[in-house]
């Protein structure tokens, strides 16, 4: 089997997916440097979550040609490898390459955190799920693929509140569990 046989946590994070949500759904406008996900945090909980090291890839659109430069600096300091992929403009070249990712998984040993709200992975994390594979999906909870929920043995964290990926309280509206309700957040 290909890979190493130390036990390992894929983290992928589908950087467009959470930044267009965070922006379209969750704060109807383009996220302020101050209000974007702390993806630190983020690599943090998915080591600790299942006690494991942690390979952190981060897809991007290098479709235009460029590299935002200071965010990749940003990543590769935070220890998360950029995955820039080019393509076509009637691909989805982030999506494509995020589903190839995880077939690749599914053929070696490893959990995976999937940061994205995309339906569009359901046949992969599915895949993985039936194998020996301890997967998660980390979003908005509110925004996630309906399809989700019908993946049993799937775990679902929510960015702002397991993980912590934010500094601010964000402006949502959605239920919350009596017994997490910390009403010194909304003070």
């Amino acid at each position: 089997m290909p890979g190493t046989t130390e036990p390992v946590t894929y983290l992928i994070v589908d950087g467009e997916n959470i930044d267009a949500t965070l922006g379209n759904s969750v704060l109807e406008r383009r996220p302020a440097p101050a209000e974007r996900p702390r993806w630190e945090r983020l690599r943090d909980f998915a080591r600790d979550t299942w006690q494991q090291p942690v390979k952190a890839l981060f897809f991007l659109n290098a479709s235009g040609g460029g590299l935002p430069m200071p965010f990749v600096r940003a990543l590769l300091s935070m220890e998360y490898r950029p995955i820039p992929l080019a393509g076509s403009s009637d691909q989805k070249v982030v999506d494509i390459g995020i589903q190839r990712t995880l077939e690749a998984i599914a053929r070696r040993p490893g959990n995976v955190m999937l940061a994205s709200h995309d339906g569009d992975f359901l046949p992969q994390v599915d895949e993985l799920l039936r194998g020996d594979h301890q997967v998660a999906i980390v979003g908005f909870k509110e925004f996630l693929n309906a399809g989700f929920a019908d993946l049993p043995g799937l775990h679902v964290f929510d960015i702002e509140e397991d993980p912590g990926c934010f500094t601010n309280v964000l402006p949502r509206v959605r239920i919350i569990d009596l017994e997490s309700f910390d009403p010194e957040r909304f003070l």
